[in-house]
């Protein structure tokens, strides 16, 4: 995937004027509106699909490893390919990167209707996914990577915030509505077909927008340009550990994979249950997403990324000994408030620290730790489910997060004393 482009600085987007913190200074942006837009769309129908997928594939082997299996066949091209993914977003035009990985995703999406209309061997639905993460693989880096190229600076953080808020938003309502329309028609066919049409819509509106040119990295080797992302991760302690952070807590404490075992044989709620499920964490990042945007983590971000991480730890233990479906909820709701506070967090100091014309590898070195675990994390909760139980896997997985917090708190004192976090992320600390 290449595309040729003239070498010249990018242009500062348009500088916003403000005199005290204004919780709605990027929703100001046209080019942030438009993105804004079209990014909950796909994500609903994505969060759709996943419920699908799921409720299908449970549906149809009752096994908890082939829900594993899902998480293993979208580990593979993230492991792969998102590294030179990133470096590909660093020297060529990451909007047309964006749009073709959108084109891409959508066909898959299609070809899933197909395979659950006519009940086709499940091994083309695995296969399909594999097709599709490749795409998300391109996707993420460079989607990452176009965000700071349309919002200023001094509202980048705001930016993120809302688009978390946003991506809460449609996983609220896009596992509730696919569990819904799942439970109403009996079968998921229907779901794959709003995915597609979502991400189709996300398109279009990425080719109305004006996206500044960024500066192209120099003709450097791959595997140069790659080492050199390696390296300011490795040098910058406060990004390293966050990334640490997250990607083993995401490993070990993610219950998600195993819902469908949960509503089905330890809740016993259904279809429509599974997408309640799967909308609580959405429920709570939301809440707590507009509490963010009126009141941002800056103040003690180190020690406060530490606490929610232990928070998410502790609530996914009590979630696995639950049987009760409003204490399981109550527990989801819990894990996606903590989980929101830390990805703005990481999310704001992985851009804020890095270099513009590093951010696509940096981006994509963040996206292959913690996209990697989400996908190894469900395999491995699939496999200890079908070796032991699914309660011991959720639970196991929720002291391994305690753990390690614990150990990166020791390991990088540097990220429990950081501070401010704007005024910090101005230097490589």
């Amino acid at each position: 995937m290449s595309f040729d482009e003239s070498i010249e600085s990018e242009p500062e987007p348009e500088a916003l004027l403000t005199v005290a913190h204004d919780p709605y200074t990027a929703l100001r942006l046209r080019n942030f509106q438009y993105y804004l837009a079209g990014n909950v769309l796909a994500i609903f129908g994505m969060q759709m699909q996943t419920v699908a997928v799921q409720w299908e594939i449970y549906e149809r082997t009752h096994s908890p490893l082939a829900l594993g299996l899902v998480g293993l066949v979208q580990f593979l091209p993230v492991v792969c390919l998102t590294l030179p993914a990133g470096h590909e977003a660093d020297r060529s035009h990451r909007k047309a990167i964006v749009m073709i990985a959108m084109l891409s995703i959508a066909s898959c999406s299609l070809g899933l209707a197909w395979v659950s209309r006519t009940q086709g061997d499940i091994g083309w639905m695995y296969l399909l996914l594999l097709l599709s993460g490749v795409s998300r693989a391109f996707l993420q880096p460079a989607k990452a990577s176009l965000l700071p190229q349309i919002v200023p600076r001094d509202a980048f953080s705001n930016a993120v915030t809302w688009n978390m808020s946003a991506f809460q938003l449609a996983a609220i309502l896009g596992p509730a509505a696919g569990g819904q329309l799942i439970g109403y028609s009996g079968r998921a066919w229907p779901v794959y077909l709003i995915d597609a049409a979502s991400t189709a819509v996300f398109f279009a509106l990425l080719a109305a927008m004006h996206v500044p040119k960024h500066a192209a990295t120099a003709s450097a080797s791959t595997s140069k340009a790659l080492l050199a992302g390696f390296r300011f991760v490795w040098r910058n302690k406060i990004v390293l550990a966050a990334i640490t952070l997250d990607m083993f807590a995401v490993l070990l404490g993610g219950a998600v994979a195993l819902l469908p075992v949960y509503a089905e044989d330890i809740l016993q709620v259904g279809a429509q249950g599974l997408g309640w499920l799967r909308t609580a964490p959405a429920v709570g990042a939301l809440v707590f997403s507009f509490v963010l945007a009126h009141r941002p983590p800056t103040e003690h971000a180190g020690r406060t990324l530490l606490w929610v991480v232990a928070g998410f730890g502790a609530a996914t233990m009590v979630f696995g000994v639950s049987q009760s479906y409003p204490l399981s909820l109550a527990m989801l709701f819990l894990t996606g408030a903590f989980d929101i506070v830390s990805v703005v967090i990481r999310h704001t100091l992985v851009q804020l620290l890095t270099p513009d014309d590093m951010r696509g590898r940096v981006s994509a070195i963040n996206s292959v730790f913690i996209g990697a675990s989400n996908e190894l994390g469900a395999f491995e909760s699939g496999l200890v489910a079908q070796l032991f139980t699914p309660a011991i896997s959720v639970v196991s997985g929720g002291i391994g997060t305690l753990v390690v917090v614990l150990l990166v708190a020791a390991v990088w004192p540097q990220l429990r004393r950081y501070g401010r976090l704007q005024s910090d992320a101005q230097s490589d600390s």
